[in-house]
C-alpha cells in the first residue's frame, strides 16, 4: 500500500511538471514575434508596373509592363530566386 501511494504522488507531480512545461511552451510561441517578411527584388527598368501575380504550386507566376515588352516572370515562391522569363508579343 506504501508503494502505491508513493506511485500516486510521483505521477501526479510528473503531470503538473507536465502541465507547467507546456504552459511555459505555448506562451513563448505567442510572444514571440512574426517571423520576417521576405523583400523581393525583381531587378527590372524603371516603370516597370505588376499586371498580376498567380501562385501554381512552388511558382509564382509575375506579368509585368513597361520598361520593355510585356512578360511575365516566374520564381520559385520558396526561395525567391528567378527561374524563368518569358516574353509576350502583340
Amino acid at each position: 500500500m506504501q508503494a502505491l501511494r508513493v506511485l500516486v504522488v510521483v505521477m501526479g507531480v510528473m503531470i503538473v511538471l507536465g502541465m507547467v512545461a507546456l504552459g511555459v511552451l505555448l506562451a513563448r510561441r505567442v510572444a514571440a514575434p512574426p517571423p520576417a517578411m521576405a523583400t523581393l527584388s525583381l531587378d527590372e527598368p524603371a516603370g516597370t508596373q505588376i499586371l498580376s501575380a498567380s501562385l501554381a504550386g512552388d511558382t509564382l507566376a509575375v506579368t509585368l509592363r513597361g520598361g520593355g515588352p510585356d512578360r511575365v516572370v516566374l520564381l520559385d515562391a520558396r526561395s525567391g530566386r528567378v527561374t524563368g522569363r518569358i516574353g509576350l508579343t502583340k
